[in-house]
């Protein structure tokens, strides 16, 4: 809390002293109205002028008494005084009947209405030296009005030769501590040595010259600032002793104060102490700080209310809380936002402090003003981060929670309204991303933004979770509601328009397409964790319905991720009890001959049984548990290759591995393998790696760059379940592949289904053009077998030869068939 307090060494007497002060001999009362007409003149002024008791001149000839060259000095005073509030002191001399003249200290004060404003001016009238008064008279007189007025005015008279002749209690002790045996002491001996020189000769001139006197010295006994008033007479001169000492260090700490005020970076206003009625206290003080930041003069300030720096944004509230603290005479510290003359708003840390006087009553009050514009600023901007999208401006993950999970309550205790939630992911947004670069990514979720601000009506909210994904929620809260489905399907469709029209890019036009999933809430909400993964689900849905859809969640479609997320649970946990295995199917080429196996995982659970491949693999891929797996999986598969290789009948054998598009898009998979290879010892060509055409999906270029390291090493690729997939002629020929592989959807019904043997001839006719290989698995016929051959295929996989066998039946078998020789036939292996 700061204080600022100044006091006056001299302040006009009130209205209660005055009446005291009438009734004492040589003083004065009187009071004029705000036009200076003379409102009253007591019987002592009346004295003073040489008229009878009872006498008051005309209202208009209030200025008439004082002489006329120092009546201008008089009237600028009052009208000062009515005009600003400002008192004065002077000393002048008044004109009595008959010509007489008399110096007169002439003190006036305003008189204020309940309003603050000034309706008069009231004073006294103290004559000071009376033109011709004997020494002794003038003495009895200087004696009464220095008891009337109870100012312990020092009182001095001094000789032609400025020796004393007369002293009174309180001259004593301000000029010696005390001691009255000092007449006849010269008057200056008392002063600094360095004053002497200097008093002497300006009292010996005011003595010479019949002169008055008026300076300022400190005294050599107690070091006081002493004030000097000297007034000549026929004895000599008389002098007025005033200490002037706490006035003059006020001063000065008033003059360092307000200089080290002008000097503060905040802004201070001090303002007097008036009503808080319209138009409250007025500026009576601003500093330099002020003007700098607000625009405004010193001169277009005074006199008026801080309510000028008000705007329409100020804060109501925090009026209010200023008011009643005043109102209370308490201070108060409020933020608070100004406005500067060019009404620019900013905010400022507002500290008002009440001002008061000795007598322990109010004055002024003064307001500090730090400005925080920058401070606040940076809040708002740091509550805007925390709650919205730095990128496409809409509300964030913690936005749209919040706004939610009220949503919900309310729907939950009144059942205001039901609402739908809309998931919203971009199709294949990782392509543009990875072919075209971030920034322009970065301008399509911009336009994406846009583009559904305006699909949802004034209310519903739009916000973005991170990366492509959006999110919509309708709260249907218009006078005449529809039904949230209703709702929901018509706002969905006009996203997937909206979505689905181009995208004007820098040098691009792009096209793109998105997936949502909905859900609704109402009567019997969820929680809103619940309804996230609810929505989330549902555009999954769309994504494996084709994408570009539209999909509504339902109870079946939870039960079936409930099972997903426990299958993946129970395949963790299998995966730390080591209860996965792989299996091998061989592969063979012409007259039945062993070129290679595939390596399989497989799992046996407990209470499932055998779980294929075809369910615990997409829940190992979407947990990235296929990523520890796979390098599990390479390691047994180079092992083996190892263990072949120090056998002549079959270290021609090869060992085909399955590489899931999360693992082959790892980034140390190439150094991977690698590593796997040296520690094992083998021929990089024994290891074949099988990649599914999903890897052509995107990242086109980052797959044919691992590709290129892969065949650079020598190590086989393999595309699997050719035809199927993503593949495309001119992602073909740019592929370092060395065999394609017919699915097995082809091979089942290549004797029935004329387009499945054209697609299969196809492949191979391909795979040739191409220079590849090919192998088609899934055979189980030998009918199956000789159609591929005759086309041209003359490698294959399946039950035809043998089922997938774990590595010590695959051992026996091998010795069963002494390794390099032909494969029996069916009905010698089973099928």
């Amino acid at each position: 809390m700061q204080f600022i307090h100044a006091e006056r060494s001299h302040l006009p007497p009130t209205s209660d002293l005055l009446q005291l002060i009438e009734r004492s001999a040589f003083v004065g009362v009187w009071s004029v109205d705000a036009a200076l007409r003379c409102l009253s003149w007591s019987d002592q002024l009346a004295a003073m002028h040489g008229m009878p008791a009872g006498y008051a001149p005309p209202a208009e000839d209030a200025l008439r008494h004082f002489v006329p060259e120092h009546r201008a000095e008089v009237e600028e005073q009052l009208r000062r005084c009515v005009e600003f509030g400002d008192p004065f002191d002077i000393e002048v001399q008044i004109e009595a009947d008959g010509g007489r003249r008399a110096w007169v200290r002439c003190i006036g004060q305003a008189v204020r209405n309940a309003d603050g404003t000034v309706s008069g001016v009231e004073g006294l009238l103290q004559e000071i030296a009376p033109a011709g008064y004997p020494l002794d008279t003038l003495l009895r007189h200087t004696v009464s009005m220095g008891g009337a007025l109870g100012s312990g005015e020092a009182f001095v008279t001094v000789d032609h030769e400025g020796r004393i002749s007369f002293l009174n209690e309180h001259a004593a002790e301000l000029l010696d501590g005390g001691d009255t045996t000092l007449l006849g002491r010269k008057i200056w001996s008392f002063f600094q040595k360095r004053a002497r020189l200097a008093l002497e000769e300006r009292i010996r001139h005011a003595l010479e010259n019949h002169e008055m006197l008026e300076l300022e010295e400190r005294d050599a006994q107690v070091n006081h600032c002493l004030e000097l008033r000297g007034f000549p007479f026929s004895g000599g001169l008389a002098l007025h002793l005033r200490d002037v000492t706490a006035r003059r260090e006020a001063q000065q700490h008033l003059r360092l104060l307000e200089g080290s005020i002008a000097r503060l970076n905040d802004i201070v206003i001090i303002t007097e102490a008036g009503p808080f009625g319209e138009p409250g206290p007025r500026i009576v003080f601003v500093n330099d700080a002020f003007e700098r930041r607000t625009g405004y003069t010193r001169a277009e300030v005074l006199g008026r209310t801080p309510r000028l720096l008000q705007g329409p944004d100020t804060q109501r509230a925090q009026l209010d809380r200023i008011r009643a603290a005043l109102e209370q005479w308490q201070p108060v510290r409020v933020d608070l936002i100004n406005h500067t003359k060019a009404g620019e708003p900013y905010w400022v840390d507002l500290d008002i402090s009440p001002v008061w006087d000795g007598a322990r009553r109010l004055t002024h009050w003064v307001a500090v003003g730090r400005d925080i514009t920058e401070r606040k600023t940076a809040e708002e901007k740091i509550q805007y981060l925390a709650f919205y999208d730095p990128l496409t401006q809409l509300p964030n993950r913690q936005h749209l929670l919040d706004r939610l999970q009220v949503a919900m309550q309310e729907t939950l205790e009144h059942g205001t309204h039901e609402g739908a939630l809309m998931f919203i992911d971009l199709d294949n947004f990782k392509v543009l991303n990875d072919t075209l670069g971030h920034a322009k990514g970065d301008m399509l979720l911009q336009q994406v933004s846009r583009r559904l601000r305006g699909c949802v009506a004034k209310g519903d909210l739009v916000a973005r979770l991170g990366g492509d994904e959006f999110v919509v929620l309708l709260e249907n809260k218009a006078e005449k509601p529809l039904d949230p489905l209703t709702a929901a399907k018509a706002v969905s469709h006009r996203i997937l328009a909206a979505l689905g029209e181009p995208y004007v890019l820098p040098g691009y036009l792009h096209h793109s397409t998105c997936s949502i999933g909905v859900t609704l809430f109402g009567k019997g909400a969820s929680s809103v964790n619940e309804l996230l993964k609810q929505a989330d689900l549902a555009m999954y849905q769309a994504k494996a319905a084709g994408r570009n859809a539209v999909r509504f969640f339902d109870p079946e479609m939870q039960a079936v991720a409930s099972a997903h997320a426990e299958l993946a649970a129970d395949l963790r946990q299998a995966w730390r009890d080591g209860a996965l295995t792989v299996e091998y199917q061989p592969q063979v080429g012409e007259a039945g001959r062993m070129t290679g196996v595939e390596a399989l995982l497989r799992w046996d659970h407990p209470a499932r049984g055998r779980v294929e491949p075809s369910q615990f693999i997409p829940a190992a891929e979407e947990t990235s548990l296929i990523i520890p797996i796979g390098s599990w999986v390479l390691e047994a598969a180079c092992a083996q290759i190892a263990a072949w290789s120090a056998r002549p009948d079959r270290r021609h054998l090869s060992i085909a591995v399955n590489v899931s598009v999360r693992q082959f898009r790892h980034p140390d998979f190439v150094d991977e393998v690698m590593t796997c290879i040296r520690a094992a010892g083998i021929e990089p060509s024994k290891l074949k790696l099988e990649l599914t055409e999903s890897l052509l999906a995107d990242g086109i270029e980052v797959t044919v760059a691992k590709m290129g390291s892969l065949k650079a090493m020598g190590v086989g690729l393999s595309l699997d379940d050719f035809g199927i997939g993503y593949s495309s002629l001119s992602y073909l020929k740019r592929l370092p592949l060395d065999e394609l592989k017919i699915d097995r959807e082809f091979v089942k019904d290549i004797l029935t289904d004329a387009n499945d043997a054209a697609i299969a001839g196809t492949i191979i006719g391909l795979a040739r053009s191409l220079g590849l290989n090919v192998i088609a698995e899934g055979v189980e016929t030998i009918e199956q077998r000789d159609f591929l051959a005759r086309q041209g295929c003359h490698q294959y996989q399946g039950y035809l030869y043998c089922r997938p066998l774990a590595i010590g039946q695959l051992e026996a078998f091998l010795d069963e068939t002494k390794g390099t020789a032909a494969i029996p036939e069916p009905s010698s292996v089973g099928s």
